[in-house]
């Protein structure tokens, strides 16, 4: 056991995680989960995240975006939080832009049912270079399939339910090669399940109280994965943990 010391001061919040080689051996997607938590676990007060998410992690939150191919998100986190598109600074775009990717990425997601309002800005205001894709499965309504087909691109993924290795290929032959998976709860459960979750960052924010929704929702006997710590960063009470997938047994 050891302390942990008080390191260099960090100018660029995301330069630890732009460093990371976020390639694979066998070339399908990076998968990297970014989740904030309360000291007990709780991910949402009042079924939203923002009460949770203090100014330096709101700061990283937006900012992680910048180094995603597609930002997953689950259907019930699109509804709750009300999501849009992905809105990054000019200095973040311009940064993508210069690798020769479009300036921000579009966001993918994942619904079984569909019962989604289009109206909403993620929807109705994606941009033209990033429209919004929808992930869903063979057994989605037929008239809700085509309805969706209206509003985003979709993506049929599953035959019952969304398959998370067949969503990952399919994403992968739309040429995203870095997923960034921003919840919910559900949806990493099923991800880390399928052991296609190759990163973790967790924000730990110096709250308790939040309603009782861990980082995770696993099914029954689901199997336990593990993580080994990669980096910590501190920015006054708020804690960024990073940590990777070990698959060596």
């Amino acid at each position: 056991m050891r302390f942990l010391e008080p390191g260099r001061e960090v100018e660029d919040p995301l330069a630890p995680y732009a460093a990371v080689d976020r390639r694979t051996p066998d070339g399908r997607p990076w998968v990297t989960a970014h989740m904030v938590a309360g000291l007990d676990g709780c991910t949402a007060v009042g079924g939203r995240v923002g009460a949770l998410s203090t100014a330096p992690d709101k700061t990283l939150f937006a900012d992680m975006r910048t180094l995603a191919d597609v930002v997953l998100v689950g259907a019930g986190t699109v509804r709750q939080e009300g999501y849009g598109p992905v809105r990054l600074s000019p200095e973040r775009s311009r940064s993508r832009t210069d690798r020769g990717v479009p300036p921000t990425p579009p966001v993918a997601v994942v619904s079984r049912s569909l019962d989604l309002d289009w109206q909403l800005p993620v929807f109705a205001q994606a941009p033209s270079h990033a429209p919004t894709i929808v992930v869903t499965c063979a057994t989605a309504a037929g008239e809700r399939l085509a309805l969706a087909g209206e509003h985003a691109d979709v993506f049929v993924a599953g035959g019952d339910a969304v398959d998370p290795g067949t969503m990952l290929a399919e994403l992968s032959a739309a040429g995203f090669g870095t997923v960034l998976c921003e919840g919910g709860p559900h949806l990493l459960g099923q991800l880390v399940a399928a052991d296609v979750v190759d990163e973790l960052c967790l924000s730990i924010a110096p709250l308790m109280g939040g309603d009782p929704l861990p980082v995770a929702v696993f099914g029954p006997g689901d199997p336990m994965r593990g993580f080994e710590l990669a980096h910590v960063l501190r920015d006054g009470g708020t804690l960024f943990l990073r940590y990777l997938r070990t698959r060596d047994g």
